[in-house]
Parts: C-alpha cells; structure tokens; sequence
C-alpha cells in the first residue's frame, strides 16, 4: 500500500465524530455546533489541567492581558472594540479571575485587623469586616460595575453601551489588583497617604484609559474621568452602607467607614 494511502487511512480510522450533533471532526472543534472534542475519560491530573488551561489562559494571553492592563492602559479595550481578541483574555474571564482572588485576598486581609484603629476589639470587629468583603462586598461590586459603565455613558454619550461596559470590565479589574497589593500595607504603612495614594493611581490609570478609549485629549479626560470616579466612590460608599444595614451589620464596622 503506497505511503500516502496508508497514511490517509490511518488519519480517518482516527476521526471521531461530535459528541453532539455527529459531525465528523477534523479539528478540535465541531465545524457545525462549535464544540469542543473533549475526551473525559483521561486521568484526574490531565482533566484538571485542562481546565486551569482553559480558566486562567496559561498560554501567554493572561501574561500579556495583565502587562497591558497596566503598561498601556485602554488598550485592550480598544482591541478588543476593534476585534483584536486573540491575543488577550477576554473581558468578563479576566473580571472574574481576577476578583474572585481579590476578594479572597482581600477577605483575608481584613480578618486580620487591617482596617481596625488601634483600641479596637480585634477578634470581633474585623471578623464582621472580613465577612461583609467576603460575602456581601463582591455582589455588590458585581451589581454597580454595569451601573459603573452608564456613569461612563454619561460622559461619553457618543459610545455605545457595550463599549463602555467592556471598558468598566477592564477598570475594574486593574482596580482590584492594585488593591490587592495596597491592602496589606495598611498595617506597615501611615494610613493618612495610603488613600491618597491610591486614589491617585487609579485616577492616573482611569484618565490615561480614557483617552485612549475616547480619543479625547488630556483636559476633557482628566476632568470627566474625576467627575465619574468621585460619583463612583460616593455610590459605592452609600451602596455599602444600605447593605451593612440590611444585612444588620453595624455601620462602625465597616471598611468605608470614617473613624
């Protein structure tokens, strides 16, 4: 049998068809449904690897995602507006990602007192703190991150929605990374410049992403990107306090709280 024939054989006695509409295969998609040929019957440590594969982007996307979130702010954003979307993460898994760990870290944090004046019963008081980040703070970051986007609209009335909510899913998720460093500098540093500090970044980070995203120039974005985050921050502020009331969490116990 002639090299090319036996060859030819062998690659079709190999296919396989889809799992859900019996297409045959020729890649590791289905050219008719889109799904992917995924054999679960392989051990554990395979399976398990493929889906922090697929979760986390181990193949240089989320590195390169992470590098320009911060090296070019609202540049994947206007990629991915573009429709240059294969070499970056995309918007809503790397929201998710990353503030699923931040609240973890950040959860973690605050149960140790961080947040605390001194004379403050430790024990008690940020065990309240740590559960309100842990559990109630990320749903309601997840409820005002589209409201977030129409503070964004707001702003830039010639950009649609969409564009502003992807925009909001890359702010955010900046946002949260700096905090999940900053946050354990609360108890080594002087807490009178750590807010100034941050505020400062994530103004810097937020006014150099609005211009690239809206092409407007230096003052026009410097001037409505400190309009929306200072109506953010009292939103969100306002937002957590109605929440700790609610769920009878005392108001001294919270993060935003002024001591």
């Amino acid at each position: 049998m002639p090299l090319e024939a036996h060859l030819r054989r062998l690659y079709f006695d190999r296919m396989t068809n889809c799992r859900n509409c019996d297409t045959p295969l020729e890649a590791s998609y289905c050219p008719n449904c889109g799904q992917k040929d995924l054999d679960l019957e392989r051990p554990l440590p395979d399976l398990l690897g493929e889906v922090l594969h697929e979760t986390f982007d181990v193949d240089g996307r989320a590195f390169r995602t992470l590098w320009t979130l911060f090296r070019r702010p609202g540049v994947l954003t206007s990629e991915f507006l573009a429709g240059k979307r294969k070499l970056y993460t995309p918007p809503f898994r790397l929201y998710l990602v990353i503030s699923v760990l931040f609240f973890i870290v950040a959860g973690w944090v605050v149960g140790q007192g961080a947040l605390l004046t001194e004379g403050r019963a430790v024990a008690a008081e940020a065990a309240g703190q740590a559960r309100f980040v842990s559990d109630d703070l990320p749903r309601l970051m997840f409820i005002l991150l589209p409201v977030f986007a129409l503070f964004l609209k707001a702003a830039f009335r010639q950009r649609l929605y969409f564009d502003h909510l992807i925009h909001s899913l890359h702010l955010h998720s900046a946002a949260y990374i700096l905090l999940a460093f900053l946050l354990p500098l609360e108890q080594a540093a002087d807490r009178h410049w750590l807010p100034l500090a941050l505020l400062f970044l994530l103004l810097s980070n937020f006014v150099i992403s609005v211009r690239r995203v809206y092409q407007v120039n230096r003052r026009v974005a410097g001037i409505r990107a400190m309009v929306v985050m200072l109506g953010y921050i009292a939103l969100v502020g306002a937002a957590s306090g109605l929440v700790s009331h609610i769920t009878s969490l005392g108001a001294e116990e919270l993060p935003f709280h002024e001591q």
